[in-house]
């Protein structure tokens, strides 16, 4: 019978150790990652235009224009306080400001922004980013309304805007079908105009649009189009509507970075807050 010295034994046990430690994490570097677990942002943080120059690509500023446009702003948790008196020398008179999120989050810095825009003078309203993965439209709606995206006619209080466009945690369409993604807007605005009794404003890109609704037509006779696209026109536009009332044409403006023009001079910013 063969005598066994522990000191070989030993090594060969470490070495057998070690070679099956090498393969499993040979292994674990060539398996794909969890997709998006490591890039996704924190539920909450999503704003305005946050997909836009990812998807769309950025351009130039517009030039110039001799039709009346107003300058306004858009903003979230992402600004914080804002200088709401800087904007206002600055030319900006209208503004939106990010309530809520699904029906999970509320902005913890609406009462200063929604607040201190119309103290300062502008004509604002709040807007709602939609996740149509994590409840109803009818839910999401209600969560709106019952947190800052209320309305009043009182000639400063624009109608809530819905903020539908890519989906910053995951798929582009929420795992909606085209014809699921028209019934959830549709059910949105729907509950929205039940509680409120204005229309909402919906704010989309084309490509997303296109890619997530089919390029549905049917809201553009009664939901005013905010487009967003960096670059020196609007571009095409979403069907169903022949022109934007509001167009965000930057994120990296003045002293805020998303910036907007409403197509038409201050006394039509007032007249869609009145409705």
């Amino acid at each position: 019978m063969p005598v066994l010295r522990s000191g070989s034994t030993d090594r060969s046990r470490i070495a057998t150790a070690v070679g099956t430690l090498l393969a499993v994490l040979s292994l674990l570097l060539t398996l794909p990652a969890a997709a998006g677990a490591a890039d996704a942002p924190p539920r909450g943080s999503a704003r305005m235009g946050v997909g836009v120059i990812a998807h769309d690509g950025q351009g130039g500023l517009p030039p110039g224009s001799r039709a009346a446009q107003t300058e306004g702003v858009d903003v979230s948790s992402h600004q914080g306080n804002v200088n709401w008196s800087s904007l206002w020398s600055s030319g900006v008179k209208w503004a939106y400001v990010k309530a809520t999120e699904g029906t999970y989050y509320k902005n913890p810095y609406f009462a200063q922004q929604y607040n201190g825009s119309y103290s300062i003078g502008m004509v604002r309203g709040a807007y709602h980013f939609a996740t149509p993965d994590t409840a109803t439209g009818a839910a999401q709606a209600d969560y709106f309304v019952n947190n800052g995206g209320g309305w009043s006619r009182d000639g400063k209080t624009l109608p809530g805007a819905l903020d539908i466009e890519w989906n910053p945690y995951g798929a582009a369409c929420f795992g909606k079908t085209q014809s699921g993604m028209v019934t959830w807007i549709r059910d949105f605005l729907n509950r929205y105009k039940a509680r409120t009794g204005r229309d909402a404003v919906i704010y989309t890109a084309t490509s997303w649009w296109t890619q997530c609704t089919g390029n549905y037509s049917g809201f553009g006779a009664a939901n005013p189009l905010w487009i967003a696209r960096y670059n020196t026109t609007p571009g095409t536009l979403p069907a169903g509507w022949a022109y934007q009332t509001m167009w965000q044409y930057t994120s990296s403006g003045p002293i805020v970075g998303d910036h907007n023009k409403f197509n038409g001079a201050l006394d039509r910013v007032v007249a869609l807050a009145n409705g």
